[in-house]
């Protein structure tokens, strides 16, 4: 549900945050520099990739995906993996701030159920928009929602052995077809997604798009960088291991050039899944590429 999450507030079908999952999460866990990190979509590309697909279509997205994947590479055959160490803490501290807030922000419009279509991309706009379109609430969306929020939260009071957002994604989904509550799902708004595996072909290529699109490239390359840096960092912290950041980002950059051969997002190192990842007992990359062969 994630990956399909991010992949919709990126403004692509659902379908494409779980192939990025797949592709990015096997190739990180087998090639990467730290041995428990877990490669997706994630929260701080949202904006970024929904502004690129606006302006130049979804084309446009996967060649900036491979773009960034082969600065990614660069970085990291170039040894400027290392130089993640000198970013001071209060920066790290605010980037993940910022990232938990834009998610926060994000999540506003289908928690409640507002009539807001679309939704500005830019933060201030996008407040701005949800408050004038408070009076919209749906009742059974936010009860739903709240439920879902309850369970998950409440679930490790009862047992620790089942995460929460298992159980609240079976139970709730159980009970909104059982009782026929009128939400929207994942199949009226898109139809469902496509079972198989992800079909493999190569992104159009178009000239006149590389020099407008390297300012964007440059951005999700960097992004990429940081957070799977951080991300490897704060697995170092929980394991006691140490990562090699030169090896993650070449790492990194090969899933990104990958990932939209596949019709995928451009990935990075998750801090939150990563996390989970280890919570849950994970010693060593099997675990990460378990994850990738089940999803």
């Amino acid at each position: 549900p994630l990956a399909m999450a991010f992949a919709i507030s990126s403004g692509v079908k659902p379908e494409a945050g779980i192939y990025t999952a797949v592709i990015a999460g096997f190739i990180v866990s087998a090639f990467g520099g730290s041995r428990c990190q877990v490669a997706r979509p994630t929260g701080a590309f949202a904006v970024i990739v929904a502004g690129i697909v606006a302006k130049f279509g979804l084309s446009g997205l996967l060649m900036c995906t491979m773009m960034a994947g082969g600065m990614l590479l660069l970085m990291g055959l170039t040894g400027l993996g290392s130089a993640v160490r000198f970013i001071p803490r209060s920066v790290t501290i605010g980037f993940t701030n910022g990232i938990a807030v834009l998610i926060a922000s994000t999540q506003i419009k289908d928690f409640f159920g507002l009539a807001v279509d679309p939704v500005p991309s830019e933060f201030l706009p996008r407040i701005y928009a949800l408050m004038h379109a408070a009076s919209s609430v749906s009742g059974p969306t936010t009860l739903v929602a709240v439920t879902t929020l309850a369970v998950v939260l409440l679930t490790p009071w009862v047992t620790e052995k089942v995460p929460g957002s298992i159980v609240a994604l079976l139970v709730i989904t159980a009970a909104c077809a059982t009782l026929a509550i009128s939400v929207t799902t994942i199949g009226s708004k898109f139809g469902g997604i496509p079972t198989g595996l992800p079909p493999f072909s190569f992104p159009e290529f178009r000239g006149d798009l590389v020099l407008p699109l390297l300012p964007s490239a440059f951005t999700v390359a960097m992004l990429a960088a940081i957070e799977s840096l951080l991300s490897a960092v704060v697995a170092d912290n929980m394991t006691g291991d140490r990562h090699k950041p030169d090896v993650e980002l070449v790492a990194q950059g090969f899933a990104n050039l990958m990932v939209p051969m596949f019709g995928g997002i451009p990935s990075t190192g998750a801090i939150a899944r990563t996390a989970t990842n280890i919570r849950s007992g994970a010693t060593s990359p099997i675990a990460g590429i378990v994850h990738s062969l089940t999803l």
